[in-house]
């Protein structure tokens, strides 16, 4: 059955609750190396403290794909998933500025992460059962543009706390304005994801008959990890042609998540280590670079479905993702602060694409009623090239880099360039369906 079209502002009240949960990731993403780094950590033994976000991924959102897909209670289906995730979220954002040693930030990181994917994963597969194949794109777009939003304002906090004369350093030595924004953000996540809590309804499953069979079949563990098996062995050609883009393309995002601000401070700032005046400044501009690619991720995220709809969403993804890694292979040229945000022009355009296309592609190869374990599965292909760097950059960062971040970023450039080109190989078959049904009802 065709579901109905939903308005501007239905998609806007489902997609909200996104914004919220990119507080929670923007603050990490442009923060923990800096925490790790102001408690003691080298550059070399950052990837490893790194791991919890990929392993929590692997482990959590499948799960959680797979719960999402057999509940149904007052609250639906994927709403009580959100909601949960936001509160664990909010207590662990509130935490870890406070973190007064290496090993407890750490900690902290991955209780944060696995909460913050317990209310991911279902978003992703909210859409896909509330939109008609005609709306996906522009759903996947909705999430994107909440999350160039939410990455934003959670990028900018440190450097606006800075800016109204926010100084100082907690007594392990996190900076205030990182303290903050933290704190801050941990509020914004948990009244973003409320209010698509309390405006979205979902849809009862299609055949109730065969929901309540699957509902009432084998449980517990070790079942959900049989039906996660049994999905990897039956992926549709598709998925299994998306997965090699998006290793390339995740493995080039985590080695600039990782190192950017870090390269920010050493290469750009060259602050003489992690305790000087110059790595804070280094560390809050890296953050302004993040928000400036987050920006142009919105501006830019309403425009993709209009130019896919002319050249098609593959294209649209390989020029963009070619666009991000031009960006990171620039900054081996660059030594101004300035100049620096413009490589973020690039990096934002790649982001708003990786965050919709891939997942509007995927959607219209997949069966409905596995939306979520799917979904779930997918995210293998995210989180196993972040593991696999996690536990092996260390060497590479230390012996073959010399600990320099700048050479990591470059690499995170040259695997999304690679990403680019293994585009060609994927088939669209949701958008082929979609332009063959388009061309039938024009003739």
């Amino acid at each position: 059955m065709e579901k109905p079209k939903l308005s501007f502002w239905q998609i806007w009240n489902m997609s909200f609750g996104f914004m919220g949960i990119q507080f929670g990731w923007g603050l990490q993403l442009a923060n923990m190396s800096g925490i790790y780094s102001q408690l003691g950590a080298n550059p070399d033994e950052i990837p490893i403290l790194w791991l919890a976000g990929p392993m929590t991924g692997l482990l959590v959102q499948p799960i959680i794909g797979s719960m999402s897909d057999r509940t149904w209670n007052r609250l639906g289906r994927r709403r009580p998933y959100f909601l949960v995730g936001a509160i664990l979220s909010t207590i662990a954002l509130f935490l870890m500025p406070n973190s007064r040693f290496l090993w407890m930030a750490a900690g902290l990181l991955w209780i944060l992460d696995a909460s913050i994917n317990i209310s991911m994963e279902p978003f992703r597969a909210f859409v896909a059962d509330k939109l008609p194949e005609s709306q996906r794109t522009t759903g996947f777009v909705m999430q994107s543009f909440f999350i160039g939003i939410g990455q934003t304002v959670a990028n900018l906090l440190p450097f606006l706390f800075s800016r109204f004369g926010v100084t100082g350093t907690t007594q392990s030595g996190v900076s205030l304005t990182v303290k903050y924004s933290f704190q801050l953000g941990a509020v914004a996540f948990l009244l973003c994801v409320l209010y698509t809590v309390l405006t979205t309804k979902e849809y009862p499953p299609e055949d109730m008959a065969a929901f309540n069979k699957l509902k009432a079949g084998k449980r517990g563990l070790g079942h959900f990890f049989a039906e996660i098996l049994d999905a990897v062995k039956e992926m549709p050609a598709t998925m299994k042609q998306l997965a090699v883009v998006q290793i390339f393309t995740w493995m080039g995002l985590f080695c600039m998540w990782m190192f950017f601000g870090l390269m920010t401070s050493y290469h750009v700032f060259k602050a003489p280590d992690a305790g000087s005046e110059l790595f804070r400044k280094g560390g809050e501009w890296g953050g302004l670079c993040f928000a400036v690619y987050s920006i142009v991720c919105f501006l830019v995220a309403f425009a993709l479905p209009k130019i896919a709809f002319v050249i098609g969403r593959k294209s649209v993804h390989a020029l963009s993702l070619t666009c991000g890694g031009l960006g990171l292979l620039s900054t081996y040229l660059i030594n101004d602060q300035y100049i620096l945000l413009l490589t973020m022009v690039g990096v934002g355009i790649a982001w708003a694409s990786i965050l919709s296309m891939p997942y509007a592609i995927l959607s219209g190869s997949l069966p409905p009623n596995r939306m979520g374990v799917y979904m779930g599965v997918f995210n293998f292909f995210i989180v196993i090239p972040e593991i696999i760097a996690s536990l092996t950059f260390q060497p590479l960062v230390k012996n073959v880099f010399q600990n320099n971040p700048l050479y990591v970023v470059m690499l995170g450039g040259a695997s999304m360039l690679i990403a680019a080109l293994l585009v060609v190989r994927v088939k669209d078959v949701g958008f082929e369906k979609a332009m063959k049904n388009l061309t039938s009802a024009t003739v």
